[in-house]
This record gives structure tokens, sequence and C-alpha cells, in this order.
């Protein structure tokens, strides 16, 4: 469905190039290095550290940095999750050698400047001072420490204030030099030109860039704690209820099921949850679920805010679509697998229609080990999930939850 060819350049670089009828080019460069793989005093590094590539590189400071990449005249990004650290550019075909260029002086060039990483120390801290402000972002935040107690997902990807205010440009240097190493660095290119034009051009701005061993840390993998918690914080107006549920171990027939199953659960705006909480009860506005099937992770989480007298009878609603699902009581009748398969099926090709979403999916692919086309084979297998593979994932995954509650303070 799609013209791709995957290479490892002589340093290491694994590279993934995709030709498609487009006037636009997508170009993703990720490390494999991000939250999970942090110690327990470097919580948050691998953010700071993708603030301030953007601040200056050997040949160009801060300022001329920041106009390079305006100059583009397209779209310019960086994000860190559990996993990786990634940046992307995406504008018209004829910026991408430019782009190539500048994001390689990027990796391999950047210099921290002492008095950039105190400004981008202020803006961290301020992110996470924010967060404390959303009581969406503080009830997951508060959820993930009590359900994990060693494990990575306890703390967020940004980090803490005590451990970003610890920072010093040196513990910055030495991890940018131990995991930004061409043998840990992934590219993926969307665009018109033949692969043999990217490889070449890829080859000129990366190639000076040495192999390096190295070895990421490995990663406590950790089943939530299952309990019921009630915390408080004052000032905040409507009153919140997660459920958390991980799980490992599940096939890739079950977890193509859970996906199904998550759609028709909360995911999407006429979900089981949407009708029973909001549409019939009408007890709460924001409701959802969240499933995250990454390496290491597993987790499904399930978000709704409520006004106080209402919490028992949202988490009664909660519950009984929970056991309903679990007890074959939702009926998944022909119609009802066919349209969610459609809606999978759509997801996938709205990804292959999308340049920058295209990259950014087949880099994570190749971060994982896995296919570039592992979407293409899903839609094959999806034909053969049926409404008792859905209830089966059910039983396996909705148990032992960890359940917080945060109300206001009077």
């Amino acid at each position: 469905m799609f013209d791709a060819k995957e290479s490892v350049l002589p340093n290491g670089i694994k590279l993934i190039t995709i030709k498609k009828d487009t006037q636009i080019m997508a170009l993703h460069a990720g490390i494999k290095i991000g939250a999970i793989y942090e110690n327990i005093d470097e919580k948050g590094i691998s953010h700071f550290i993708e603030h301030m590539l953007f601040k200056g590189t050997k040949s160009r400071n801060n300022e001329r940095l920041n106009v390079n990449l305006e100059t583009l005249g397209g779209e310019y990004n960086a994000y860190t999750d559990n996993g990786s650290t990634v940046y992307s550019i995406t504008a018209l075909w004829i910026e991408l050698e430019k782009s190539l260029d500048i994001i390689s002086d990027m990796l391999m060039n950047s210099i921290f400047p002492a008095d950039e990483i105190e400004k981008e120390r202020d803006v961290i801290l301020s992110e996470i001072r924010t967060n404390k402000d959303d009581i969406e972002e503080y009830s997951f935040r508060k959820t993930n420490e009590l359900a994990f107690k060693k494990g990575p997902l306890r703390y967020d990807i940004t980090g803490n204030e005590d451990s970003v205010s610890k920072f010093q440009r040196d513990d910055l240097i030495e991890f940018y030099n131990r995991y930004y190493v061409p043998n840990n660095c992934f590219i993926s290119v969307v665009s018109f030109y033949e692969h043999e034009k990217i490889y070449n051009l890829v080859l000129k701005y990366f190639g000076v860039w040495k192999y390096k061993e190295f070895s990421r840390n490995k990663i406590i993998v950790e089943k939530n704690f299952p309990c019921k918690k009630v915390s408080y914080k004052r000032d905040i107006e409507q009153n919140t209820i997660i459920y958390l549920f991980s799980f490992y171990g599940l096939s890739e027939k079950d977890e193509l099921a859970l996906r199904i199953l998550n759609h028709k659960f909360g995911e999407s705006s006429n979900s089981i949850l949407f009708r029973k909480l909001r549409e019939e009860e009408g007890l709460a506005y924001d409701i959802y679920s969240d499933l995250d099937l990454s390496d290491y992770i597993k987790t499904l989480y399930i978000y709704t805010s409520v006004r106080e007298e209402n919490i028992r009878d949202a988490v009664s609603v909660i519950e009984d679509c929970i056991n309903k699902m679990k007890n074959e009581k939702v009926n998944f009748n022909d119609n009802t697998m066919t349209l969610m398969k459609k809606v999978l099926k759509t997801a996938v090709v709205f990804t292959l229609e999308d340049p920058m979403d295209l990259g950014n999916y087949v880099l994570h692919q190749a971060m994982r080990g896995d296919s570039i086309y592992r979407f293409i084979y899903d839609i094959e297998k999806i034909e053969d999930i049926g409404k008792e593979d859905i209830y089966e994932v059910a039983r396996a995954v909705f148990r032992e939850p960890t359940i917080h509650i945060l109300k206001r303070r009077s």
C-alpha cells in the first residue's frame, strides 16, 4: 500500500524512506531514549535535552537555529514520550536537504549554552507547575503515583521540580553524549524522492557521526497496585474519577480485540460510557477511556469529572458498564462489529494519506523493532476478530483496578 525501503547506514542509523506522490516532505528523527529508561535521579532529563537541542549548536546560535527552522516555511516540532525523543520537520519537498542539514546539526553538535539552560529550566518548571493546576493532569499523576511503586510509570515524563532543579550542565551533556549516537538514531523520510536519493542525502549530513557503543537501563515492568483511594485538593470546581488497569502478555490478536473494545467502550463519542454516564444519566460532561499498547506500558485508563454529589452514582455506572462488558451483556451484533472494524480501517487510511502521520508511525515501528507494515497486516487480521474475542479480552483486562477519586477540599 506504500513504497517503502529500510536501510542501515554504515554508522548504524536506521533509515526508512517512503516514496509517495506528494509535494510535502515529512522528516522525523528519533533517539530511542525516553522517560522509562531514566534512573531515579534522571527523571525529566530526556525532556530537558529535547528542549536544549533548539538552543544552539557549534555553528548556529539559538537565534540563527530558530530563524533557519522558521525559514523552511513549514512546521517543526519535538516531543519526548516514555520510550523516545523525536524531532520532526514537515515542509515543501524542496526543503528536505536544508531540513536534514538542520536536524543533523542539532542531533550531533548541540552545545548546551549555560545561560540557555537556566532559561529553559525555568520554562520546564513553569510547565510542571501549570500541570499541577490542570485538574486532569493532576489527577492522572496522582493515580500513577498510587498505582506504581518502583516502575517508571510512577513519574511524569517532564520530571518533577526537585529533579529538574538539580540538573547541571555536565549532567545534560553526559546523558546527551551517552545516548545521542547514530546507532541509537532512527530516521524516516516521506517524500516523492527516490530511496537512493534520500539515502545519499542522509549519508551526506549524518555520515560523519561516529558509531559508539551504549546500553540503555533495564526497564522495571510493574503491574498497577489494585486499590481505591480518595484524595483532596483545594480550589477545584469538579471532582475526578480515574480507573487504571495494566496488563501484560496479551497476544497480537488480543491487543487488536482490545482496540475494538476500547473504541466501543470509551474512546468514541458514541461509546458505552459516554451514552450511559452523559447522555442517559447526565452525570458528567467529560468521560473517556485511553488505551496505550506501547512496549512496557500496556495501560487502559477511564476518566471522568463530576460534581461531588454525583461521585457515588458515577462510580456505580462505570462499574456496571465494566461488569456488563465482562459478563457479555453488551450486544455486539454484526452491524456493530462491522462499524468498529470500519473505524479502525479508516484510521489506518488516514495515517497512510498524511505524510507526517505516516512518517511518525513507521519511525516508532522501527524503534520498537516491529514491522512498518503492521497496521496493514492488522486490517487483514481484524476480520478474524469476533465478539467472543472482545468479551475474553475484557475479562483479562478489566480486573484489579487502581481507582483514584479526587475531591474538592472545603
